[in-house]
């Protein structure tokens, strides 16, 4: 599993010329899943996520969580995030993982997100999107499960 996390004033989620999904200050997360992702490892990942101590405090420290602000979130499914450029120059996708179980997993890590932050809003999987944001900072965090 692989998430980019961006630190937002506000973000939002177009379709078809409509906004589907806003939030105010928080995080933009972009995720993505191998094949090999399951339960075990959003779990890991959430906890990573929540836990993550990237905001501002008084003195504009990075010190504080997602739950200390009581920060809001934005989660967009992005298997692009599997992207290998390694040869050639069109971007192969073989190690994404495939729409049923990638959808599956995508919907499993909003309700464990869900279960913690007290706004926590998506995109639609597979769906064509357009989306905005203002980062703050600009601030961007990026992490692989098998980093972790």
């Amino acid at each position: 599993m692989r998430a980019l996390i961006q630190v937002v004033n506000n973000a939002s989620v177009e379709i078809d010329n409509k906004i589907y999904s806003k939030i105010d200050y928080g995080y933009l997360i972009l995720v993505g899943f191998s094949k090999d992702d399951d339960h075990k490892v959003i779990d890991k990942m959430v906890d990573k996520i929540i836990g993550l101590r990237i905001l501002p405090d008084e003195n504009n420290k990075t010190n504080l969580s997602i739950l200390d602000v009581n920060g809001e979130i934005l989660s967009v499914s992005q298997f692009t995030l599997y992207a290998d450029t390694k040869k050639g120059r069109r971007p192969s996708f073989v190690n994404a993982s495939g729409g049923e179980q990638a959808s599956n997993l995508f919907d499993y890590f909003n309700s464990e997100l869900n279960k913690q932050v007290s706004c926590v809003k998506t995109g639609v999987f597979g769906a064509q999107m357009k989306v905005k944001l203002e980062n703050n900072g600009p601030f961007t965090i990026y992490l692989d499960s098998n980093e972790l």
